[in-house]
This record gives structure tokens, sequence and C-alpha cells, in this order.
């Protein structure tokens, strides 16, 4: 796969003399920020909001989160822009997005523009002050997106303008989609002109990315009315079931993850082919269908054994 070069004069400058001032504790500090705009943290955030404090809003914020992927990946692959290390030999990789892949390569590695990761960040950030009306929420909703987009251009993962743009699609989405799911009776409408949209990248796009976030959306489109018609768990404000719950999730989606490959082979799995892309996509629908609708049928059960054998056990304590 190639790619396109463009940039402002400016721009590998301001790279360059990031790296050079900052150095290698700058580049210590850009990896630990930049852990607030991964998939892995949000998905965090996303898993206590939904499965233990605010259900309706951690569903708003699950299709704020795969909305705003989806979208800054239809324009990585439409823009084709390189990454700010593969074209400016100066500009360092201080941290690739596939550690397991060669840093050159754009299938695994992916395209520059826009951020995604400040596209995240600012998709999920500036949600949080809808629901918690503290004044911190609304420092940390421009705080949080703004050491993650700098942390991006300090580790020469993308250029200035990629955080730009990844800033202000981040919050469009996040602050737009927020009030129309606040606002609009028949969501699965908004869901599905979303879904058509974002569908449309089947068409072009040729990284795992793109296949990947567009499985996630499949996977909480498909499974939130099913967890309202059949599951309809409570939240939780309790600090022992809130921790179950999240190791819970991030247990069913490690063993989801590794059993729905167990019957391909590596290089089917890797193999950047239209087969592959779409076994990715299934896979991780049905992952996310698990986690959101299905996991939460355990809920009430389990902690209803845990609260009995508790008061049981206070009860023989007290006798």
């Amino acid at each position: 796969m190639d790619g396109n070069t463009f940039y402002f004069w400016f721009e590998p400058h301001i790279m360059e003399w990031l790296q050079k001032t900052l150095g290698e504790f700058g580049g210590m500090l850009a990896r630990f920020f930049t852990m607030f705009g991964e998939e892995l943290v949000l998905i965090a955030i996303l898993g206590f909001i939904y499965w233990c404090w605010d259900k309706e809003y951690g569903k708003i914020i699950g299709v704020n989160i795969v909305t705003g992927i989806c979208a800054s990946i239809l324009l990585k692959n439409i823009v084709l822009r390189k990454r700010p290390y593969m074209v400016h030999d100066n500009i360092k990789c201080l941290k690739p997005i596939d550690d397991t892949a060669d840093a050159s390569d754009i299938s695994a590695q992916g395209y520059s523009f826009p951020s995604t990761h400040s596209t995240n960040s600012a998709c999920v950030y500036t949600t949080l002050p809808f629901m918690f009306r503290h004044k911190i929420f609304k420092i940390l909703a421009v705080i949080l997106p703004l050491i993650v987009g700098l942390s991006r251009i300090m580790l020469g993962m993308h250029y200035p303008t990629d955080v730009l743009v990844g800033w202000g699609l981040g919050a469009v989405v996040g602050i737009g989609l927020t009030i129309l799911q606040k606002k609009l009776k028949r969501r699965w409408i908004l869901y599905l002109i979303i879904f058509l949209i974002s569908a449309a990248g089947i068409f072009y796009c040729r990284t795992e990315d793109y296949f990947t976030s567009l499985g996630i959306m499949i996977g909480l489109f498909l499974s939130m009315p099913f967890e309202k018609r059949f599951v309809d768990f409570k939240n939780t404000r309790n600090p022992l079931f809130c921790i179950l719950r999240i190791a819970g999730g991030f247990v069913i989606y490690l063993v989801l993850n590794v059993v729905l490959k167990l019957p391909f082979s590596d290089e089917f799995l890797h193999a950047q082919e239209m087969p592959s892309f779409l076994f990715r996509t299934l896979r991780y629908a049905v992952i996310v269908f698990v986690a959101i609708g299905i996991y939460p049928m355990l809920f009430k059960p389990v902690e209803g054994r845990i609260t009995k054998l508790w008061q049981e056990r206070s009860s023989n304590a007290r006798s």
C-alpha cells in the first residue's frame, strides 16, 4: 500500500524541535498521555459508565466513540496521508500503532490524517460534561484532548494539522451526537444513517482498523435494542460490583478474541484481502454484541448470590 505526502512547511520543523528539545523524557510523557486517547482506555471508561454508572449515557458515549472512529478512518482512507516519520528522516516513530508490524507498513500502522486519537479523546471527553455537571469535567473536556493531540505530534505519528482536524471532528461528533441522541425518540433512524455512511468504506478502505471499527459499530447497534428488550439490567454504584462487572467485561473480550480466531491461521487473519477483513468485522461484532447485550444477563444472578453469601456470613459472625 502507498500513500500521499503533503504538509505545511512548518509542521516537520515543529515536530523535530519537540523531539529534540523534550528528548527521552518528553517521549515518556507523550507515551503516557497518548493512552488517554487509545481505544482500550476509552472502552474502560465506556464500560464503567455503561455497566455501572448510567446505562443510557453509556450508550450515548458508545455511539459517539464508534462514529468518531469510523469517521476518522473513512477520511484517512480518502486522504491517504503518510505518517510524518515515513516521510521525514529526522522525525522518529516513538510509538507505532502496531508494535508487531514494520513501522513503515501502512496497512498495519494506518494513515495519518486525521488523528484518530485526537478524534477519540474529543468524542469522549466533550461528552462527559453532559453527564457529570461538576466544573472539573468541563476542564477535563478541554485538557485531555489537548494533551492527547500534543502527544501524537511528539511521538512522530501525526502532523499538527492531523491533530487540529481530529479535535474538530471529535468535538462535532461528541457534542452534536450527544444532543441529537438526547432529543431523538427514534434513535434507530440516526444509527441506521450512521451505519450506512460508515459502511460505504467497504468499497475503498483496505486497512484493518476500518473493518475493526465497523464490526464494533455493528455489534453496538445490534446489542443496544437487544439489551433493552431482553435484559434491561440495572446500574450499580457498589464498588465491588463495579470492579467485577468491568473485569468480567475485559475477560469476555480477551477470551472471545482468542477463541474466535482459533479456527483460522495467522496468515488468513492478517491477509490484506476482503475475506480476512470481513471476518475481522464479524469477529468484533460478535465480541461487542456479547459484551454489551448478553453479558449483563449475569449481573443479577451473580451479584444476588454474592449479596446472599455476604449476608449469611455477616449473620453468622454476629451470632
